[in-house]
C-alpha cells in the first residue's frame, strides 16, 4: 500500500462533498480521541462498504452521504497489519497537525490510500 497524498480525481468530488458535510463532526471526534488519550493519531475511514477496521461513525444511508465514515487510530491499523510495525515512525512523521488536517483512509475497489484533508476554516 502506498502512502501517497494525491487523491485520484475520480474520488475528489464525492469525498470533498461528504467531507464538507461531516468535517465538524470529524474534527470534534479527533479532538475527543486525543483529549482522552486514546490516540494521538486518529484516522477516519471513508468506505463505500462495511469494513472490519474501526467503528462506524456515520452511515452513508442515515447521513445522506456517498461514503460510510468509520473512526479508528494508528494502533488499530497496526493491529490489523494495515500499517506495518516498521512503518509506524514513517506514518507518524507524515501525519499532519490533527487540529488543522483530517487523516482520511479512503477505501474503494480501485483506490486505497491515506489522504490528509484540511478542515474548513471557521
Amino acid at each position: 500500500m502506498q502512502n501517497d497524498p494525491e487523491l485520484n480525481g475520480k474520488y475528489l468530488g464525492t469525498i470533498t462533498k461528504d467531507f464538507a458535510i461531516v468535517a465538524d463532526t470529524l474534527k470534534e471526534a479527533s479532538y475527543q480521541i486525543r483529549k482522552r488519550d486514546i490516540s494521538k493519531f486518529p484516522i477516519f475511514i471513508f468506505s463505500k462498504q462495511a469494513i472490519p477496521v474501526g467503528s462506524l461513525l456515520l452511515s452513508a444511508d442515515e447521513a445522506a452521504l456517498d461514503w460510510h465514515v468509520f473512526v479508528s487510530y494508528l494502533s488499530n491499523f497496526v493491529e490489523k497489519n494495515i500499517i506495518l510495525e516498521e512503518k509506524v515512525a514513517d506514518f507518524q512523521a507524515a501525519y499532519k497537525d490533527p487540529d488543522e488536517f483530517c487523516c482520511l483512509f479512503v477505501v474503494d475497489h480501485e483506490f486505497t490510500n491515506f489522504v490528509f484533508v484540511p478542515y474548513p476554516e471557521d
